[in-house]
C-alpha cells in the first residue's frame, strides 16, 4: 500500500496516545469518544478514532485506501460532531472535506460533503459507522495453541485462490512452485487474491521476493496490512516492509535488497501482531487499533481471509503456510 499523504507519519506518532485513549472509550462523557467502524460512501471500510485530552478533541480518519490520519478540526455542535479535513491542491487552493456523524447507541449516522473554496458543494453522501470492540489485553502466546499447518498454495495451480475484485485483470499465476503477480500488460488494473476460506486468529509464514521498487502486502482477515515493500536502507517507518500499515511502526529495518527471498513469520491473536521479518521480531505482540487502508471490511470481529496485494506492481510469494489457533 503506497502512502499518498506526507502527513501520514505524524498521524503514526499520534497512534500510542490513541490507543491508550481508546481502550476505554464507551465511558467517557463525550459520546463520540471511541473507535468506530465506518462503511464510507461506495461501500469501501474506513476508520474513525476520536479522543478527548483535557476536553481537547482529537480525531484519526482512515478513509478507504492510504494512511490512517489526523483530522484538522474536530468540535462538537450540539449533539453532532463536526469534522473538517483540509484538501489542498499542488496548484494551489483546495477545499475542505467536513464529515459530520450523531450517535444513535452503538451506530453512527454520518454525512460528507466537500466545500470548494468558492462556497460551493459536491461529493455530498450519506454513510454509516458501529462502536469497535474494546481491544483486548495482549495474550500470553507462551499458552496459545496452534492447529495443524495448512498449505495454503499448492505449488501448481490457484486452487484455494480467487480475485477479491472479479471485475480486475488476474495477473496471477502459479509457476514451479511460485505465486506470481506478472504485471506485463500495461493500462490493466489489477486485481489482489484473496483465499476461499477464512480465519480468525493464526500464524502463518511465507516467502516474497520484490523487484526494485515493489510494493505489496499480505492481509490478515482481509483488514490488517502487513506492509510488503522495497524499503530497503530506509530509517524505521509504519510504511517499511513488515509494518502495520500506517498503525504499527517495526523497532528496526531488517529488510534484504531487492531481489533476494525474505521470509514473513506473522501471528494474529486477539488483535494483537506479532512480526518476525528475516528471523528478527520487529512488532512483538502490539495492539491493531483498527483496520488499515483497502481492508475488505472494517469489522474487527468477523473472520477473514488471507489477502495478497496485487494492484501495485508484480510481486513473487512461496510456501504459505498457515495455522490456526486452537480454542
Amino acid at each position: 500500500m503506497k502512502n499518498t499523504n506526507p502527513i501520514g507519519r505524524f498521524a503514526t506518532a499520534l497512534a500510542a496516545v490513541f490507543v491508550c485513549n481508546l481502550c476505554g472509550f464507551a465511558r467517557g462523557a463525550n459520546p463520540f469518544v471511541g473507535a468506530w467502524e465506518l462503511t464510507i460512501p461506495g461501500g469501501g471500510a474506513g476508520w474513525l478514532g476520536v479522543a478527548d485530552n483535557d476536553s481537547k478533541l482529537s480525531a484519526q480518519l482512515l478513509w478507504g485506501g492510504g494512511s490512517v490520519l489526523p483530522v484538522d478540526q474536530v468540535k462538537l455542535d450540539g449533539n453532532t460532531l463536526v469534522l473538517t479535513r483540509h484538501q489542498r491542491s499542488r496548484r494551489g487552493g483546495g477545499s475542505d472535506q467536513i464529515i459530520t456523524a450523531t450517535r444513535n447507541g452503538d451506530a453512527l449516522s454520518l454525512t460528507t460533503v466537500t466545500k470548494r473554496a468558492d462556497g460551493s458543494e459536491t461529493a455530498k453522501a450519506s454513510f454509516s459507522g458501529k462502536l469497535q470492540p474494546p481491544l483486548p489485553p495482549a495474550p500470553d502466546l507462551s499458552k496459545v495453541k496452534f492447529g495443524e499447518p495448512i498449505q495454503l498454495f499448492n505449488g501448481r495451480d490457484l486452487t484455494g485462490w480467487r480475485l477479491a475484485e472479479p471485475d480486475a485483470f488476474n495477473g496471477w499465476r502459479a509457476q514451479d512452485g511460485l505465486l506470481i503477480n506478472d504485471q506485463s500488460t500495461p493500462g490493466k488494473h489489477y486485481g489482489n487474491l484473496r483465499t476461499d476460506r477464512e480465519f480468525e486468529d493464526f500464524n502463518i509464514t511465507l516467502e516474497t521476493k520484490l523487484d526494485k521498487h515493489g510494493n505489496s502486502g499480505v492481509y490478515l482477515r482481509g483488514i490488517y496490512e502487513c506492509q510488503v515493500a522495497d524499503t530497503y536502507g530506509r530509517k524505521t517507518d509504519p510504511h517499511n516492509m513488515g509494518a502495520i500499515y500506517s498503525r504499527i511502526t517495526p523497532t528496526e529495518n531488517v529488510e534484504k535488497e531487492p531481489g533476494q527471498w525474505q521470509t514473513l513469520d506473522i501471528t494474529l491473536v486477539d488483535r494483537h501482531a506479532t512480526v518476525i521479518l528475516n528471523g528478527k521480531n520487529i512488532i512483538d505482540n502490539q495492539p491493531i487499533t483498527g483496520c488499515t487502508g483497502g481492508a475488505l471490511w472494517s469489522d474487527v470481529s468477523r473472520p477473514g481471509p488471507i489477502l495478497l496485494q496485487g494492484d501495485h506492481t508484480g510481486i513473487t510469494y512461496r510456501n504459505i503456510v498457515l495455522r490456526p489457533v486452537v480454542r
